[in-house]
């Protein structure tokens, strides 16, 4: 097991984008589009819209950056082979994929039991994926959140991430001064964890995008590593209401979600995202207490890993693998402590 407090009590000292290693980045920066005979000013144009990276350009179709004011077809052509030549978006074989693995992070949830649950040898919350938890009220979405918030910003070699979070919260949960004792847990210091947080309140799903779409300029000059969304489908069921309104609705929600995986991608960040539970009265009659997660297959097909937690006895709170890619479906006991996540006391 990895001793998650520190040797010597050291700060954390995040490096800058300059001081990591090149194979450290995802991406290449939209700046080379220069060297390829693209302007300025297109790429001006281009980073207004909220996209840094030549990767991110490939993850636009031509139609939406068509839509961008001032870029017209010839020009937007132009921009995507110059970037075709600089990232590879053909075929690659399964080894140079499992060499490219090689650069996810697992970040502690700072329970050992959760972790293992997580992954056998190192596991945790995992970069280049969407993490999605749900549950009823008080059953420890928003905890974890928060002591991810702070083993994020821990050195690679503890489990960490050495990065920084950005937290977009809607249901307004977030709490610094809840930080301030997770970070005492792990020998940091309170005052600079807070500082790598970096905050924003949504209050309408517009709103929420668009806190996306600001975060590109962010992650593309600081090292971030961890994004949490609590809880993304908020916001949708308060703006869309009845019948008539969910198709379009889960239309909307599809764009924030295909945002959030390309965040995660192009970043190489971890997405760790919270969801609400509605009723499901066609559950079956055996099932004393019939939820399913909401957000519909829409939301399911999206996250790469769903987790399924649920409260136990006193402060216990029970987590399930609902579905993976890569994980068998178990079930992992955690505690919540004033210290954040950690292992349930027997």
């Amino acid at each position: 097991m990895i001793d998650l407090k520190y040797e010597d009590q050291g700060q954390l000292q995040l490096v800058d984008r300059e001081e990591v290693e090149d194979e450290d980045d995802c991406f290449e920066a939209i700046d080379k589009l220069i060297a390829q005979g693209i302007n300025a000013g297109d790429i001006k144009k281009l980073q207004d819209a909220g996209i840094y990276t030549v990767n991110g350009v490939m993850m636009h179709t031509k139609k939406s950056l068509t839509s961008i004011k001032g870029l017209s077809e010839a020009k937007v052509e132009k921009i995507c082979e110059a970037a075709e030549k600089l990232v590879n978006v053909g075929y690659v074989t399964g080894s140079d994929l499992l060499i490219k693995r090689k650069s996810v992070i697992k970040i502690t949830t700072g329970s050992q039991a959760l972790d293992e649950l997580l992954g056998v040898y190192e596991g945790g919350i995992e970069t280049l994926a969407i993490t999605e938890a749900f549950g009823e009220f008080r059953s420890g979405k928003t905890q974890l959140a928060h002591t991810l918030c702070v083993s994020t910003q821990l050195p690679i070699h503890m489990h960490g991430g050495n990065g920084k979070v950005a937290y977009i919260d809607t249901e307004g949960t977030f709490r610094p001064d809840r930080i301030v004792p997770i970070a005492e847990r792990f020998g940091m210091d309170a005052g600079a964890v807070l500082d790598n947080i970096i905050y924003a309140r949504a209050y309408t799903y517009e709103h929420q995008y668009n806190l996306l779409l600001g975060l590109a300029a962010k992650m593309s000059e600081e090292p971030f590593r961890l994004l949490i969304v609590d809880s993304v489908i908020a916001l949708f069921r308060v703006d869309f209401t009845g019948r008539g309104e969910l198709a379009e609705r889960q239309q909307k929600l599809a764009q924030m979600l295909s945002r959030l995986i390309k965040i995660a991608e192009e970043f190489n960040v971890a997405v760790y995202m919270t969801n609400q539970v509605i009723a499901d009265p066609g559950g079956g009659v055996f099932i004393s207490d019939p939820k399913k997660p909401a957000g519909g297959h829409v939301l399911a097909h999206a996250s790469t890993i769903r987790l399924m937690l649920r409260k136990g006895k006193g402060e216990q709170r029970v987590c399930k693998i609902f579905d993976a890619p890569n994980l068998p479906e178990a079930e992992a006991i955690f505690q919540i402590t004033p210290g954040g996540i950690a292992d349930a006391k027997d």
